[in-house]
């Protein structure tokens, strides 16, 4: 940043960081691929004036950190002035990190993680319906970094993340069904037995066989907690700065209006020990700190960096770099709390959604439609598994339609929440 400066910049940021991690993959037994990666790099971003510009590399040697610092000096002084450029404001740096427990290193070697993947797999092709496997795979990794502004801030943070996955075949012909399962922590203490992912993926695969289609149709829908948090994601997506400040989003001018039912909130948790995505300062150096998105149903702010926030005529959320924990509490339109079975039951007859493909989404106008599997449910009972249907609506009606939020959270994102019933929506099938 100094050099930056000596070459004319009113103001620079700087990111750095390295991550390392192994990956390795079996299928039938056999070891697929194992792979080592130790990556890093910087990149720089100068602002003279309210002109803007960046470079970054990989290489850190003396001569491509100058090439470096060079070229993004020489882009801004082509760019266009965009009277929002520059860095947040300098009150709203961070000056408090606690400890949120996000390094948990894995000290594994490439023979145990052979073993593990073996173990995953094996106990998944117990199940004599299992008539192939598309592998287990291992991972673990752990990334550091460092960004710093001339504002004199300098922001320091390290985590791990480790996976295991499993996939599998039953059936044979044009019966066969894939499914899968995987475990996603930061501490590898909090792993569930190995075996268990992989009889977990058998009998997902497993509960698909004969899986049949529906007729075209009106009725309720839950979806499972693995694929309700992409229903949120998109109501993220709707209330972020990009596509507010070009006006391409259904949810426009809505913050202090009812976008879900009175019984939902949702709230932000940055500082959420062990999450998924817990950071004490968001990617311009901005404090981050709890609060609602969503109270009582109702909007209560946008999602901004300082850039859409100048767009917008607001101020920063603490969201440069997206959301940090969306905790979703159960509930219900009648006050009550449920698990999985008791809303099925609720539900009476409708379909359960674990699958969903294609990205049939409208961000602008809110149009939704997406290829989806699962299970059609009679008089509070899964009767038998579904695929190759549609399921339809516009986001606005599907949000204000939702009539209970599960306890059966998923901890493997960072969205928790558990499954979401929807009254209506539309089923397209045969």
């Amino acid at each position: 940043m100094r050099r930056a400066r000596a070459a004319g910049a009113s103001q620079a940021e700087v990111s750095a960081s390295v991550s390392t991690g192994l990956s390795v993959n079996v299928r039938l037994g056999e070891v697929e691929t194992v792979e080592r990666n130790r990556d890093r790099g910087f990149g720089l971003t100068v602002y003279f004036g309210q002109r803007k510009g960046n470079a970054s590399t990989a290489d850190l040697k003396p001569a491509s950190i100058d090439a470096t610092i060079g070229q993004a000096c020489a882009i801004a002084r082509y760019t266009e002035p965009d009277p929002c450029a520059g860095l947040a404001d300098a009150d709203r740096m961070a000056s408090d990190f606690p400890d949120l427990d996000l390094w948990h290193p894995w000290q594994l070697d490439v023979d145990r993680a052979i073993e593990i993947g073996r173990e995953v797999e094996a106990a998944g092709r117990e199940d004599k319906r299992i008539e192939n496997s598309e592998g287990a795979s291992v991972q673990c990794g752990d990334a550091l970094g460092v960004y710093a502004n001339s504002h004199g801030f300098i922001g320091r943070e390290r985590g791990t993340h480790h996976s295991i996955s499993c996939s599998l075949i039953a059936g044979s012909g044009d019966a066969m069904q894939r499914d899968g399962w995987y475990e996603y922590v930061r501490n590898p203490a909090q792993f569930p037995e190995f075996a268990g992912i992989g009889r977990t993926a058998a009998k997902r695969a497993v509960a698909r066989l004969d899986a049949r289609r529906l007729s075209t149709r009106e009725c309720p829908v839950l979806f499972a907690p693995e694929v309700a948090r992409s229903l949120l994601g998109h109501l993220v997506s709707a209330v972020s700065g990009g596509s507010l400040y070009r006006r391409a989003s259904f949810l426009l001018d809505h913050v202090g209006q009812p976008v879900l039912p009175g019984f939902v909130d949702l709230l932000e948790q940055p500082l959420l020990r062990g999450g998924h995505a817990s950071t004490a300062f968001d990617a311009e150096g901005v404090a981050t700190h709890a609060s609602a998105l969503v109270a009582g149903g109702v909007l209560q702010r946008y999602l901004l960096g300082s850039y859409s926030a100048r767009k917008l005529g607001l101020q920063s959320t603490g969201n440069a770099g997206g959301l940090h924990n969306l905790i979703v509490p159960p509930g219900s339109v009648d006050g009550a709390k449920h698990d999985f079975e008791e809303l099925l039951r609720r539900m009476g007859s409708g379909l359960v959604v674990t699958e969903l493909l294609g990205q049939g989404v409208s961000i602008v106008t809110g149009d939704y439609s997406r290829g989806a599997a699962g299970f059609w449910v009679e008089s509070g009972e899964i009767d038998h598994p579904v695929q190759e249907i549609t399921i339809a609506g516009n986001l606005r009606d599907i949000f204000m339609d939702v009539q209970a939020i599960g306890t059966d959270v998923d901890p493997r994102s960072s969205v928790l929440t558990g499954s979401i019933l929807i009254g209506k929506m539309t089923i397209g099938g045969e």
